[in-house]
């Protein structure tokens, strides 16, 4: 039985992006249906395919799974590799995973995913910088007491694409961590088949919404839109 995942524009969605790569890297089969955002922050048109109204959503027989983190849970079920298989780094990149699902809200709220643009940033403030300083931190302590070259071992997991929008948002802002483990890391994840694919297709993208335009770009001097040149 193939499932399928319902998706916002891959332009935007970070939340849509997780479990999409997480299956594209995981060789899990399922049909991608993708539904642009309409203007405003109300998705009404979703609440046909989502209890919530909002993605990613994924369907899989009569089962509806609406959140990004349960969908990962619910994949591993059949697909073991969906987390590591030693308890320990299973149980770290569980929290790892969990704690981007909920925290990290500077990171949110001043760098809203875009990966076709790119965006001068300027000088991060305290918040902003607190966020990107635990994510420095908890990427070089899983990558060293994992050995890599994923964040928890050898195999790419939901926790590697859990972090996956973070290093498009790093590319999107010119952001440098402070580490080079981490650095490194997120030139791995973004040359990952998997989230080179979602980042290529969402800037061949052509549907636009303005608030989430508007929202990546606050005023700030926007350097280069990948997209006119796609």
């Amino acid at each position: 039985m193939t499932s399928t995942l319902f998706i916002g524009n891959k332009r935007y969605s970070s939340w849509s992006m997780r479990p999409w790569v997480l299956m594209k890297a995981l060789n899990i089969p399922f049909t991608e249906e993708l539904h642009v955002f309409a203007a405003g922050l109300r998705q009404p048109a979703f609440k046909t395919f989502s209890p919530s109204g909002k993605v990613p959503t994924l369907h899989h027989g009569d089962a509806v799974i609406w959140d990004s983190l349960a969908i990962a849970e619910y994949l591993a079920e059949d697909h073991p590799p969906v987390w590591p298989s030693d308890r320990k780094a299973r149980a770290w990149a569980r929290c790892a995973a969990a704690e981007m699902h909920s925290g990290f809200p500077a990171i949110r709220d001043q760098c809203s995913m875009n990966v076709a643009l790119r965006i001068e940033l300027g000088a991060p403030d305290a918040d902003l910088q607190r966020d990107l300083d635990r994510i420095d931190h908890l990427w070089t302590e899983g990558l060293s007491r994992f050995g890599g070259p994923w964040l928890a071992g050898e195999g790419f997991s939901a926790v590697d694409a859990f972090f996956a929008p973070v290093a498009s948002r790093l590319l999107t802002y010119g952001i440098e961590l402070s580490s080079e483990p981490a650095r490194e890391y997120a030139r791995r994840l973004l040359e990952h088949p998997a989230v080179a694919q979602w980042i290529e297709e969402g800037i061949k993208e052509t549907a636009r919404e303005p608030m989430h335009e508007e929202d990546c770009v606050r005023g700030r001097k926007v350097l280069k839109d990948i997209s006119m040149s796609s």
